[in-house]
């Protein structure tokens, strides 16, 4: 098989993560989903490593659930996989900064929640698109509503509309947003300050801050687990999965 997420550790103590599954806008399918999970754990044993960053090869960070799969078999596996990325952003011992230079939808928000630093291109967009499927974001509900204010969270996964990176940036959902021709540059900025602090000082505060999403985490994943897995196997997402499906082929 093709390797859809790239590793690579630089001299300047960034291990580097590139999601380049250009066929299907780096869906979260259980490829890609497995080879992350294998790339974080490379990157938290590495000692060459300081500090992840995450990234798409092209400008499409990630498209959500890989629909293809999830309209023709159970979203339970799925659905744990995706808590599971969640929880190993969170706990992992480098901070992970995500760099965005394109859309972002559904399932691939929840990456970006439980990343510690994100920087986004002023061209960016999101999209919580659940709600059009028949669906909810539930999974991912675990990292972004922590996030988010309330009123920010029923505007946009109610309505599945298309958001800019300023109003994610004013939301919470992002750390920053950029200039195109910045973005790169900021990117190695945060690097840089980050790589100042100590391993353990850095290793710590990050578990400081990390606790309370980590406890909702753990408190609320069985219950979106079975709530994702039911949406999923409805009759009604069938439907508007393949409907959706048939409109982009």
């Amino acid at each position: 098989m093709t390797e859809l997420v790239h590793y690579e550790t630089g001299d300047d103590g960034v291990a580097t993560i590139t999601l380049d599954s250009p066929h299907n806008r780096n869906a979260l399918s259980r490829q890609l989903v497995g080879e992350l999970f294998d790339r974080l754990d490379r990157a938290a044993a590495d000692d060459a490593a300081r500090v992840v960053v995450l990234r798409s090869a092209d400008r499409v960070f990630c498209s959500g659930a890989d629909l293809s799969e999830a309209a023709t078999g159970s979203m339970e596996e799925g659905a744990r996989a995706i808590v599971d990325l969640q929880r190993r952003i969170l706990a992992h011992p480098l901070p992970v900064v995500t760099r965005l230079a394109g859309p972002v939808r559904a399932g691939g928000l929840g990456i970006v929640a439980a990343s510690d630093v994100v920087i986004c291109s002023e061209e960016v967009t999101f999209a919580f698109t659940e709600s059009r499927l028949a669906l909810a974001p539930a999974v991912i509900s675990l990292t972004v509503l922590p996030r988010l204010t309330s009123r920010a969270a029923y505007d946009t996964f109610l309505t599945g509309r298309t958001f800019a990176a300023a109003e994610a940036a004013a939301m919470g959902l992002v750390t920053r947003s950029v200039p195109d021709a910045h973005l790169d540059e900021t990117v190695s900025a945060v690097c840089a300050e980050l790589g100042k602090a100590h391993p353990q000082g850095l290793r710590e505060t990050k578990a400081l801050l990390a606790r309370p999403i980590l406890a909702n985490v753990e408190a609320g994943a069985e219950d979106m687990i079975a709530l994702s897995a039911r949406l999923f196997g409805s009759d009604e997402a069938r439907e508007a999965m393949l409907a959706f499906l048939s409109r982009k082929t």
